[in-house]
């Protein structure tokens, strides 16, 4: 008998309602795109076939496929080219409507478009879904070339540079020698310092928004409980469920959140929710519930209709073992060590990236001898404020990319 947790075994414990019956019937048992799905705007470019590509952990991929979407015209000297990098649970549709393909919005079209922030009049833009994710590139829920079988369990550990190289793969089959700027934030603004390190000739400016330069303990110790989340709902699997009736949704719903705790404050939670119920007051019982967790619960179950379990395990681990002084030596002289001009921003209320990460990447750049900006984003949205704060945000990287387009 399997000890992961089961919604249904503790329904049947309590002899009443339990936690699974605040979320609907027939959630996926993944949220992965396939092939039969429709593309919607993605494209696809595939490398590696003939040949493995390696990753940094020792794992290798025999063929490799990434899907990414692109705003504006790159110009005739290929100088305009913007790569925005997702966040964890992104993807590549960062602007644009919901519809088929998409089930949700662009996660940052408020900020990219014509006359936005990232000026799609002005720049072509490419936001391509990272290696090991579930949105159309390469990921534990695609089909293993070599068998035809889901990887699942198989699919090898995946780190922020092994997302980098494929990246540049991408720039490579788009023409584009060098990128006017990177931008991302969170896992995203990883991949931006990644960038600055590992392909320093191929970035003219950069933008690591709400990140830092190695995972600390606290950032580690979230992640760990998400994944826990996982790995303990019976329905895993052991990461091999994609031939079961049901998928571990509950797990998957739990990581994120956890994971939303972390995003927000407390400030926005009592101002949105306070003490609110959203269960009758008069029938209120254990699994009963007020409205801060129908917030949560509509979150996971979200996430649960558009990701996979594998791949947030794979990709939350990604971003632990960060470090961009990893097998380089002192973080310090890596980062003094960028010359190209870098803007970095912070949220005042941000818990979960803290301004002394942003602090600390601004004063290391500095003391190279680089050229780092910090701002600072006075909002209570807390981590999530980089994707909420479009007002915010507008000024600073649309100035900043004017800045350097005319370098």
């Amino acid at each position: 008998m399997s000890s992961g947790f089961d919604s249904d075994s503790v329904t049947a414990a309590l002899g009443r309602a339990g936690p699974g019956d605040r979320f609907p019937a027939g959630l996926p048992v993944s949220g992965a795109w396939q092939p039969s799905d429709d593309p919607g705007d993605r494209r696809f470019a595939t490398f590696a076939r003939g040949r493995s590509f390696a990753l940094e952990w020792g794992g290798q991929l025999s063929e490799v496929r990434i899907a990414y979407e692109t705003w504006g015209e790159l110009n005739r000297q290929g100088s305009n080219a913007v790569l925005v990098c997702h966040a964890l649970t992104g993807d590549s549709h960062a602007a644009g409507d919901s519809g088929p393909g998409h089930p949700a919005s662009g996660w940052w079209s408020e900020t990219i478009g014509p006359g936005k922030a990232i000026d799609t009049n002005r720049y072509f833009v490419v936001c391509s879904n990272v290696l090991g994710g579930c949105q159309g590139s390469s990921g534990p829920a695609d089909a293993d070339p070599a068998d035809g079988r889901r990887y699942g369990s198989r699919f090898p550990v995946v780190t922020i540079r092994d997302m980098v190289r494929a990246q540049a793969l991408l720039a490579d089959e788009l023409g584009v020698n060098r990128w006017l700027a990177v931008i991302g934030g969170s896992m995203g603004g990883m991949q931006v310092l990644e960038w600055a390190v590992m392909h320093p000739q191929r970035v003219r400016s950069i933008l690591p928004l709400a990140t830092c330069a190695a995972a600390s303990a606290l950032q580690i110790a979230w992640s760990a409980v998400e994944r826990l989340a996982i790995a303990t709902d019976a329905r895993w699997c052991g990461g091999d469920y994609y031939d079961k009736p049901e998928g571990p949704w509950m797990g998957l719903a739990l990581a994120r959140q956890i994971a939303q705790i972390t995003y927000r404050t407390g400030e926005v939670f009592e101002r949105r929710f306070e003490r609110a119920m959203h269960s009758p007051a008069d029938s209120f019982d254990l699994w009963s519930s007020f409205e801060m967790e129908s917030y949560l619960d509509h979150h996971g179950q979200k996430l649960v209709r558009r990701f996979d379990a594998n791949s947030y395990l794979l990709l939350n681990r990604a971003m632990d073992l960060h470090d961009i002084g990893r097998g380089r030596g002192d973080r310090v002289a890596v980062l003094g060590a960028i010359k190209i001009p870098v803007l970095t921003a912070s949220v005042r209320s941000d818990l979960l990236y803290p301004p002394q990460q942003q602090q600390q990447l601004h004063d290391a750049i500095r003391a190279g001898g680089g050229d780092c900006r910090l701002v600072m984003l006075d909002s209570d949205e807390g981590h999530d404020g980089f994707l909420l704060e479009h007002e915010m945000m507008h000024d600073p990287i649309s100035s900043f990319l004017d800045e350097v387009s005319q370098c």
